[in-house]
């Protein structure tokens, strides 16, 4: 294992931190769209806070994707090859998400905006257990067997003879998508699915004023402590029988007590630091995983021989130099945009500001083509 491969497996690792944290809030104000918020004008106080944010966060997911496809290509293959039902099943989401925040404003009627409100919130439930579900899959192990298809059939080599059989065979999930769902893993996606929500409400309380903050702190003080008790409980249960390393015990470590934090900050009414310091919980969160599966790219439950270490999954050198060279350039330009825009949209949103009279075109009139 060479120096350029440990450093695109943090630089990946990085890029899953920025994208789970900044856009976590993202999918936790979706949650709560329909639950929590009472009205339209809080309503729209939710999305308003997000607005300005949310692509530019999906370019984190984009560009880990893109990273491990030109990095690590043996394992972009066999994750999006073995998780194909669900990683669509993530892209469709995503899909209606983009729909729903950007379409909702354009008619002016009740039931065009609450469809998209609930599409919005229903599928901001669903994504984030499934991103959960595909977490917990790295660090449990996946049906992983080396081998090929010879008439439509699987033949795996004998684990003994993996690494001899490599240049014409590849990696794959046999297990299929009802392989991926198992207690640990299931867990997997509560958790995710629960830090999110705590994000959420956590980011609410920061960015509204009134008493949709007060309400918002109420919801972040409870969802605080059942995220961080969920958390404990799979976190111990991934260490104590899944993880590869035993230095994993760091991250987590700082994980446990940046959440403990959260929790006493929240319950103080400190919403700033107690936001600040969940972002930071679900950073090492992620950092946690990653660190339990390292040398491995990819973990087979079937036989560790047939696991996908990071030396078999990686490009060539000169691909990973070429590309350091332009992620040197670009990560402290996205980095430095990423600052600028959270600075400038930093105000607090005050619901009583918002106009009553909602926005969008009268639907006889687009029928009409009369659109002023």
């Amino acid at each position: 294992m060479t120096l350029l491969m440990i450093i695109w497996f943090i630089l990946i690792v990085v890029l899953w931190i920025g994208y789970v944290a900044l856009e976590g809030f993202g999918f936790g104000v979706g949650m709560l769209l329909k639950p929590f918020a009472k009205n339209e004008r809080e309503r729209r106080a939710l999305i308003n806070s997000i607005g300005p944010h949310w692509d530019g966060n999906e370019v984190w997911l984009l560009t880990a994707g893109g990273a491990t496809f030109a990095a690590f290509p043996e394992w972009y293959a066999t994750m999006f090859s073995g998780m194909y039902i669900a990683l669509v099943a993530v892209l469709l989401c995503l899909i209606i998400r983009i729909c729903a925040l950007e379409w909702r404003k354009m008619i002016r009627t009740e039931k065009w905006r609450g469809t998209w409100d609930m599409l919005h919130c229903v599928v901001s439930w669903v994504v984030t257990i499934l991103f959960g579900v595909a977490f917990a899959n790295f660090v449990q192990g996946m049906a992983i067997e080396v081998g090929s298809y010879e008439s439509g059939s699987f033949v795996a080599v004998a684990p003994g003879e993996v690494v001899s059989s490599l240049a014409t065979n590849h990696h794959f999930l046999t297990g299929g998508f009802f392989s991926l769902l198992t207690p640990f893993t299931i867990l997997g996606g509560l958790v995710v699915m629960s830090l999110c929500l705590s994000h959420g409400a956590l980011w609410i309380s920061i960015k509204v004023s009134g008493d949709l903050q007060k309400r918002a702190m109420g919801l972040a003080k409870k969802t605080t402590l059942v995220s961080t008790g969920l958390t404990a409980v799979w976190a111990l249960w991934a260490y104590f029988v899944y993880s590869n390393q035993v230095l994993a015990i760091i991250p987590l470590a700082i994980c446990a007590i940046l959440l403990i934090a959260t929790v006493y900050f929240t319950w103080m009414n400190r919403d700033g630091l107690a936001f600040g310091l969940h972002f930071a919980g679900i950073a090492f969160a992620v950092a946690t995983i990653f660190s339990m599966i390292f040398p491995y790219a990819m973990k087979s439950y079937i036989d560790d021989a047939y696991s996908l270490t990071i030396e078999q999954a990686t490009a060539t050198a000169p691909t990973q130099g070429i590309m350091l060279v332009v992620a040197i350039v670009f990560v402290p330009i996205v980095l430095a945009y990423t600052f600028w825009a959270y600075y400038m949209f930093r105000k607090r949103i005050d619901v009583g500001q918002i106009p009553e009279e909602p926005v969008g075109l009268e639907p006889r009139k687009i029928r009409q083509f009369e659109v002023k």
